[in-house]
């Protein structure tokens, strides 16, 4: 690092950048030997100083592509959790290892010398919108869906109703939803939606203990599980077979998962061979595979194993769920009542349309994994309440400049962690394309976190830096280790404070 005089020209290391205490006084000519530094120095604008509310893949990403290709930027991150990482911790299933690699690169740009991570700070509470307009250049939004879509149909408020995000939430360690305590103790769940979280809570809910001990579950949850007497698992869809949104990788993983069977009905898969011909690739495979497990007869070995599990799942397509059913004391879900349904249209534009028949099926514990909503974070910030989405064009906030927004609150909760990062880059791009071409005038030197500070200090917050993370993250290594487990999340807000002395 170049330093004049024996000040380091970092952030935060003496200087604090332009403006700050090694910069002042530097009107003397500097000697010749520093020509090109006297050069930049006459020259030199402040640095753009931005914001990414949320530390999930989208903020994340987000910062990392502003850094990589601006070389003088300084990206400060909120999170309203003290732990960073959003759905790759609270969402990727404990199962998936391998998907939590991620935190690796995201980890290498929290310790970045042009980022730095505040925890523990509710933007649109703790802090406006508005004030960090004020302190920042650029405010980027990736605050992700922290709701799900409602079914809208009676029942839905039974006990034994839950929807997949508090769910998966719950054995994820979400603090919002440690005290969840699901009812396993029926014989038959039932999934409503076909898509990959919906396989997931089934895998989780039908896998042998032994496998999920080896993970990063939550402690409370496995112990509820290991009690659990749940043995069927069915995965209800409006439309048919060619519309499931589940990927290969996650049927494949059900249909081999041990002490389990899969129950396919044939009827639904005649004919869809010559359906799927001209297929895209990845529709054409997945097909397939429901065919084969469906239709065609296994190895000797697996339908023996098969025939002897203890467990077993399937697949419901062209359900509507129109009620929950109550016990007699109207307490407590018993089954649900179902419209069936015919498709209009082929593909995935088909549509699922009433038959005007219905049918009741027996089970004690509904999930509804139809999908995730993200909610309006500040008044001062347009949303679309219909679409559940900032009004946004590549990125940036309609009507608003210098307010930015990535991953789910900017597209709706689809796609899987590559699609959140391709769309991440894509507003970051947004970004600097408005920081080249003036749009963003950073002639004024804003304060950042300086100003933020204050303002959160004034309102009785503390904020959780990243090396205090890392002191929550080696407590939860350590705890993990001593039960054979890659970590044991800590999942009450208060405790992690504690941890580390706030």
């Amino acid at each position: 690092m170049a330093a004049v005089g024996g000040r380091c020209w970092a952030r935060g290391k003496g200087c604090g950048g332009p403006g700050g205490s090694a910069w002042r006084g530097l009107t003397a000519p500097l000697p010749s030997a520093f020509p090109g530094l006297q050069r930049r120095l006459s020259s030199a604008a402040p640095a753009p100083r931005l914001c990414v509310v949320g530390s999930g893949p989208a903020g994340f990403y987000t910062a990392q592509h502003v850094l990589k290709h601006h070389g003088g930027a300084q990206v400060d991150i909120y999170e309203k959790l003290p732990v960073p990482f959003g759905l790759v911790r609270f969402g990727v299933a404990p199962d998936h290892p391998e998907v939590k690699n991620v935190i690796n690169a995201f980890t290498q740009t929290a310790r970045s010398e042009r980022c730095a991570y505040y925890g523990n700070v509710t933007v649109g509470r703790d802090v406006m919108v508005a004030e960090l307009q004020q302190a920042y250049h650029a405010v980027v939004l990736s605050y992700g869906a922290e709701d799900n879509r409602v079914l809208g149909i009676p029942g839905e408020n039974l006990s034994g109703v839950y929807s997949a995000r508090e769910f998966v939430g719950w054995y994820n360690g979400l603090p919002e939803n440690r005290d969840l305590k699901p009812n396993l103790s029926c014989e038959t769940a039932l999934i409503l939606g076909h898509g990959n979280v919906a396989l997931d809570i089934a895998r989780i809910l039908l896998s042998p203990l032994c496998l999920l001990r080896k993970t990063d579950i939550t402690d409370s949850s496995l112990a509820a599980l290991a009690c659990s007497k749940v043995k069927r698992v069915w995965l209800v869809g409006r439309r048919g077979p060619l519309q499931v949104a589940f990927t290969i990788k996650e049927l494949r993983e059900m249909i081999n998962l041990p002490g389990t069977r899969p129950v396919l009905n044939p009827a639904d898969f005649t004919g869809l061979k010559n359906a799927v011909k001209d297929a895209p690739r990845p529709r054409k495979r997945l097909t397939e595979l429901m065919i084969k497990t469906a239709l065609e007869k296994p190895e000797e070995k697996t339908m023996e194993a098969q025939a002897a599990a203890p467990r077993e799942w399937g697949l419901k397509f062209q359900r509507s769920p129109q009620e929950v059913l109550a016990t007699a004391d109207g307490r407590q879900a018993r089954g649900i009542r179902l419209a069936l349904t015919r498709l209009e249209g082929s593909g995935d534009s088909a549509k699922a349309v009433p038959t005007g028949d219905v049918e009741e099926l027996e089970c004690g514990l509904v999930l509804s994994s139809i999908g995730y909503r993200s909610l309006p974070l500040d008044p001062a910030v347009p949303f679309d309440t219909q679409r559940g989405v900032i009004p946004n064009s590549s990125g940036r906030v309609e009507g608003v400049p210098g307010l930015y927004c990535s991953g789910w609150v900017k597209r709706g909760p689809t796609g899987v962690i590559i699609t959140t990062m391709n769309d991440s880059f894509d507003t970051a791009q947004s970004v600097l394309e408005d920081l080249k071409m003036g749009v963003l005038d950073v002639s004024a030197s804003r304060e950042g976190f300086g100003a933020v500070e204050s303002i959160l200090h004034s309102r009785g917050v503390r904020p959780v830096s990243f090396s205090d993370w890392e002191k929550i993250d080696a407590a939860e290594v350590a705890r993990g280790k001593a039960a054979g487990k890659p970590r044991e999340k800590i999942v009450d807000p208060q405790e992690m404070l504690q941890l580390i002395g706030h």
